[in-house]
């Protein structure tokens, strides 16, 4: 039997290098990774020289205005990561109490909407598993803050991020029937251009109109200011306030009871939707994973 205690290891290259190397392979930027670091770029070019040595080839391809990984670089670039992963979720072990927490970032009509009405089923079945919620409408950097999991809206591709696709964003107007009733209904799509229309500076409208063969050239001048969220103009919008343009699978309850009409067919699609996204090297991790499988079900019931 061969003696475990006395196996040769091949040398590791300075662990410097490679976090260096991983943050300019995420970035593919010497300036932005030194920025994460804290370092010099020259700092950062001499780490990077010292890698490519020990690894005897060149990492990066440097080009005007950009820098790529060559085919070495590809190859060293997902393992390290993954490595990185690794060792930041054994050291979060050793520390207590991290793997128990799980950071969910989140925009806000999707966390109103329809994640809060849901997440207790989520805390029944991980009940040794905390939920920390955050809304936010910019994008998530998992490099530099302490999150999980991010829910976004947008194409569904970004570098380094695993993807699944949760909602259609798709866009339709809704009203309160008392607004519709102000004007005696709303039965055709013009009758819209009768009545307070909210964020109308919104390029959802201009495409909707569109599609429904309007015009409403005029309608990004009519006063009015954008509420920043969903959740916020259909508030106003069941207030009567004016006819919001919404995502329907976000506002099922109150199409349901009624506090919002749809009043026609018509839905625009811009090819966007709602994504849960998390780093491709951490697909694996427990309570990714867990959240991953419970929220994919959810949407499919």
């Amino acid at each position: 039997m061969p003696d475990l205690g006395s196996r040769q290891v091949s040398p590791l290259p300075p662990l410097q290098a490679i976090r260096v190397f991983d943050a300019v392979a995420r970035h593919l930027s010497f300036t932005k990774a030194a920025g994460e670091l804290a370092m010099t770029q020259a700092a950062v070019s001499y780490q990077i020289k010292v890698l490519e040595e020990r690894v005897g080839a060149p990492l990066f391809l440097r080009r005007p205005r950009q820098i790529v990984l060559t085919e070495a670089g590809q190859r060293l670039a997902p393992a390290v990561s993954e490595a990185f992963a690794i060792l930041g979720q054994a050291y979060a072990a050793v520390r207590g109490g991290a793997d128990g927490l799980l950071c969910v970032t989140t925009v806000l009509t999707f966390a109103s909407n329809w994640l809060a009405h849901r997440l207790g089923s989520f805390q029944i079945a991980h009940p040794s598993l905390a939920v920390r919620r955050e809304t936010a409408s910019r994008l998530t950097d998992f490099a530099r803050e302490d999150t999980d999991i991010a829910i976004r809206s947008g194409g569904g591709k970004w570098p380094g991020l695993e993807a699944h696709k949760l909602l259609d964003a798709d866009f339709t107007p809704m009203l309160s029937p008392k607004l519709a009733a102000t004007i005696g209904g709303v039965r055709e799509p013009a009758d819209l251009l009768r009545l307070p229309i909210l964020d109308p500076g919104d390029i959802w409208w201009t495409e909707w109109f569109s599609a429904a063969g309007v015009h409403s050239h005029d309608l990004a001048k009519r006063p009015g200011s954008s509420m920043g969220a969903q959740a916020y103009e259909a508030n106003a919008a069941i207030a009567g306030h004016g006819v919001a343009i919404l995502t329907r699978a976000l506002f099922k309850a109150e199409l349901a009871d009624g506090r919002l009409i749809q009043p026609f067919d018509l839905v625009g699609d811009d090819g966007h939707a709602y994504w849960l996204v998390y780093p491709e090297a951490r697909r694996n991790v427990p309570k990714i994973r867990a959240f991953r499988d419970w929220l994919l079900a959810e949407i499919a019931c």
